[in-house]
């Protein structure tokens, strides 16, 4: 798979200098705070937004798969049937219907990419590949993407959940310049009731990808409910002594639920809504349990 949902220009949070941003379409994990539930699914899918739809009838009208139907004056759609042929996304009226996830050649998306180059050189941005789940996609796609950027001196830089098989990282490696590594969680089952599975194969990735000489940010989601609390932040810290891991910088990432309006147009259930992030007064002190531990490039937010 290699869907992309979108090419984000001019990013600022996504790595070092102005960069473009490619949104890789699948994940293998659910987290509850996602605000790209767009990205979830592997699959192309239908995106309409509900709020806006004026019950007029035409995608029913125009459907040639006859995949909607209405149902007290708003159209419903059956997914299963449904081919995304685009007929009901050219005729809405109000244009609130929209086919998420779009192939790309290398060739195509390396030359979309490089539209931006004089930006990459003047800040010391590039590109970086997220979701989704990068690391889960294609790897003969993203690796021969990342070779092409090599060849033409774009930095590259990799976010990434860490949830798949290390060979992937081993592959990709000679070409990237940073990874931004999500580290959650750290108790296991927290992981699993909030993620959807434990973090072991992550935590176990991070340590063979910093002994393999990654230069790594480690970026943590801080949820006040979830990981904002001492505790997790010093386990977290604890692992990365253990492991001996000295990444570049730790960004720590307030929550915020901007993305919770995007889970109805896709049908799903935001699943946040009792989530919080932590205050400022809250968030300096998880970081200055960082910079007091020796990792002295810790920031909060992106």
């Amino acid at each position: 798979m290699r869907n992309i949902t979108n090419i984000q220009k001019f990013s600022i949070h996504d790595g070092d200098g102005i960069r473009t941003t490619v949104f890789f379409k699948g994940c293998p994990l659910k987290c509850e705070w996602c605000h790209n539930p767009e990205t979830q699914r592997f699959e192309k899918e239908m995106q309409v937004d509900r709020e806006k739809c004026t019950g007029c009838g035409t995608c029913q009208a125009v459907c040639p798969a006859g995949a909607v139907h209405m149902e007290e004056g708003q159209p419903v759609l059956e997914a299963e049937a449904c081919t995304l042929c685009g007929k009901c996304v050219n005729f809405c009226p109000a244009g609130i219907r929209e086919i998420v996830g779009q192939e790309y050649s290398v060739k195509d998306l390396v030359g979309e990419l490089m539209k931006d180059q004089m930006f990459y050189e003047e800040s010391g941005g590039g590109v970086t590949f997220s979701g989704g789940e990068v690391m889960a996609m294609d790897m003969d796609f993203i690796l021969a993407a990342a070779k092409e950027l090599k060849k033409q001196d774009v930095s590259l830089t990799i976010d990434t959940c860490g949830y798949v098989p290390y060979e992937r990282f081993q592959e990709i490696l000679p070409y990237v310049d940073t990874f931004l590594y999500d580290v959650k969680v750290m108790d296991p089952e927290l992981h699993k009731k909030y993620i959807g599975t434990d973090n072991r194969l992550i935590l176990d990735n991070l340590v063979r990808l910093a002994r393999d000489g990654a230069r790594i940010y480690i970026r943590i989601p801080t949820v006040k409910e979830v990981n904002g609390n001492e505790r997790n932040m010093k386990e977290t810290i604890a692992f990365l002594q253990e492991h001996d891991i000295h990444p570049a910088q730790i960004n720590l990432l307030p929550y915020h639920d901007t993305g919770s309006g995007k889970y109805r147009k896709v049908d799903m259930e935001y699943k946040g809504t009792d989530l919080h992030a932590p205050d400022r007064e809250e968030m300096e002190a998880l970081a200055a349990l960082f910079a007091d531990a020796g990792f002295k490039n810790t920031k909060i937010g992106g």
